[in-house]
């Protein structure tokens, strides 16, 4: 953390961004978003299952460099709510969303 992104964060001067507007269906690969929260966009993401992700508030992350830090779905997790039948969405949504974990950070130790 750098001393003005520090300063940034005591005074209180951090502004939440505004939702991205929708977008079309995000290409193989491509990382979506909602909060802190992050998913790799794998096979079987449907138009419906992006509609429902986008009313969801999920949007797909197009700023770079993008240097937030992210809580990573497990793949397993992503591919079950990508099956999942509409009436269980929500329910798996909120099981991937507790299951995400942090990547940890790279190490500034250079003694190595």
């Amino acid at each position: 953390m750098g001393l003005f992104d520090g300063i940034r964060t005591l005074l209180n001067v951090r502004v939440e961004r505004a939702r991205g507007q929708r977008g079309p269906k995000p290409r193989l690969g491509a990382k979506i978003q909602l909060g802190d929260v992050r998913i790799s966009v794998q096979s079987g993401l449907t138009d419906d299952m992006w509609g429902w992700l986008q009313e969801q508030g999920w949007r797909e992350i197009t700023r770079r460099p993008d240097r937030r830090h992210y809580r990573d779905v497990p793949p397993s997790m992503v591919t079950k709510l990508f099956d999942a039948p509409p009436g269980d969405r929500l329910e798996l949504m909120k099981d991937a969303m507790f299951a995400a974990v942090a990547k940890p950070l790279a190490s500034l130790d250079r003694r190595r």
